[in-house]
Parts: structure tokens; sequence; C-alpha cells
């Protein structure tokens, strides 16, 4: 039996976002497959009618169980004994006729998880979730997925992304400024307070700022300020000087990005160094991927779990 057990909703806000291949990636962190089929096959996904369409029509659930690290336990505050947690997770439908099928699941969740393009960002279906789950009293955490498209697909500069990712967020909190329940108090979400996670289905890794915190604690982390290393030194405005850097974009983005593109050009002495300053170990097993299942594995953030 596990430590720590809840019933978790995920919900995507239209179609296509990867709320079903983000499920099948949590699938794999929890062992059930493999990440490199991940989105293929669509373990929620057990109607005819689904796979021949390729949406979610029906609620359905699956349970997760993770064991989860003592360091990553740390800052819980519940009962618990053992590192154990299971999840029961329920995929959701996006489509907005199948509406219905959210609220039943939300009746009987514990949280709510909204995932959000990081490029098409909120959409009118994103008001609908957030103002069924808070009808609820259950309150949401967000995921802005699909970071991948700005690194392989557009191209997206750091603090265009870093504008891009916020604006997705303030939009999120306004409709949820809008429906909240004076009993459950402030409903927002916040990256500094873990709760908003970047995240790429595809490739089965997510973050919070948590993550990146830890690697640059020493440095004194900080996302919305700048950085520049020519002088080492932070600032609450840009200094004009071409190396002064948002943090979020210098210790987050960027490391991201290089690294992704180090495995695409399967570069793997340039990769080894890099990941040996970020503090990242390369199991024996993962020395010999390529490409796609090499970026996967590799980015700094860690696995979806």
């Amino acid at each position: 039996m596990a430590s720590r057990f809840c019933r978790f909703t995920c919900v995507k806000c239209k179609s296509e976002i990867g709320k079903s291949t983000l499920t099948d990636s949590l699938v794999a962190a929890a062992g059930i497959i493999t990440q490199d089929v991940a989105g293929d096959v669509r373990m929620t996904g057990t109607r005819a009618d689904e796979a021949e369409r390729g949406i979610t029509i029906k609620s359905t659930g699956i349970s997760l169980y993770y064991e989860m690290s003592d360091e990553s336990l740390k800052s819980y505050k519940g009962d618990r004994d053992g590192n154990e947690y299971l999840i029961n997770l329920i995929d959701s439908p996006g489509h907005v006729n199948f509406s219905s099928e959210v609220t039943a699941a939300l009746c009987i969740t514990d949280g709510v998880l909204v995932v959000v393009d990081c490029i098409e960002g909120v959409c009118v279906r994103t008001e609908t979730v957030l103002r069924q789950a808070l009808g609820e009293r259950i309150r949401p955490v967000l995921t802005v997925n699909k970071m991948d498209r700005c690194f392989l697909e557009l191209q997206v500069g750091g603090e265009e992304a870093y504008q891009t990712f916020s604006c997705v967020i303030e939009n999120a909190n306004v409709i949820m400024a809008t429906y909240e329940d004076a009993l459950l108090g402030d409903v927002q979400v916040y990256p500094e307070k873990g709760t908003v996670a970047f995240s790429a289905d595809l490739h089965g890794w997510a973050f919070t700022l948590s993550n990146f915190a830890k690697i640059y604690a020493s440095k004194g982390f900080g996302g919305e300020n700048y950085f520049d290393p020519t002088t080492e030194k932070w600032t609450i405005k840009h200094t004009g000087s071409d190396t002064c850097k948002r943090g979020f974009v210098q210790f987050c983005y960027e490391p991201i990005r290089q690294i992704i593109n180090t495995c695409m050009n399967d570069q793997k002495d340039k990769l080894l160094f890099m990941l040996q300053k970020l503090g990242v170990t390369m199991k024996s097993d993962e020395k010999d991927l390529t490409g796609k299942a090499l970026k996967g594995s590799e980015v700094p953030c860690g696995k979806l779990v």
C-alpha cells in the first residue's frame, strides 16, 4: 500500500494540446510503458472511436505508482509512511462538447492539472475548465506544455519565450481571480511557488523553477531579475550590456536550448562536458542514445514524474 494516495484529473484546454501524450509520459515514468512509445500508445484512449478520431471522448482513469526520493519529498509537510506515492490519474477530454466528462471527473478528484500550449496560450476552453475546477473547490496547477516547439520548430529567443510564458500564466490567473472562492483563498498559480510547470510531453521532460533553483542555489537564483556573468551581479533592470540576461533565460531556457542542440547534432563529448557543469550524471545505457531519445533523457530539469 502506498504511503500517499490522491486522485488527480488531467485536463487540456483544447484539442492537440498534448494532454494525452503528457499522460503517456507520466505512465512511462511509472514504468508501465517506455518513453519512446509515449504518445503513440495512448494508454487512456481505450475506445475504438477515440483511436479513430485521435481525441479523448470519455474520462479514463489509470493508477500510477511512484517511489519518490528523499530529496524530492524534503518540502512535503503532510503525514507519510515511506516514500511510495500512488496517483489515480483521470485523463479527461479537452473538447468543449465533452465538458460533462470533466465535471464528473472533478467531483471525485483532489487536484487538477491544466495543460496549456506554450505558444497558443490560454483559450476559451481554459476558462471553462478553470471555472469547473474552482466550482468544485479544487485548486488547479498549470503546466505550460510543448516547450520543445520553442527550440526545434519556432526557434524562439529566450526573452521572447519568457514574455510569452508570462502572458500565458497571467491570463490564466486573471480567469482564476474571476471565479475564486473565498474559502479557498488565493488560487492563482505562480512559478516561484511551484504551482506552474514547464513541459515537453512528447519528449518526456518537465521542470519547475525549484529544479533549477537547486542547481544554482549557490548563485542566488532570481528568475525575474537580470544577471550579468561579466560582472557577476544581479540587477532589477537590464544594464544594457550584451551579456546581461534575465535569470530565467540564462539559467533555465538557454541551458535546455544548448543541450537540445547538442543532442540533435550528436556531439557527445560536448554534451558530457555540459552535463558535468550542471551536475547531471549520464547513465551508461543513455550514452548509446541519439536524437530525440537522447534529448528526452538529458535535459537538465529531469523526466516527468
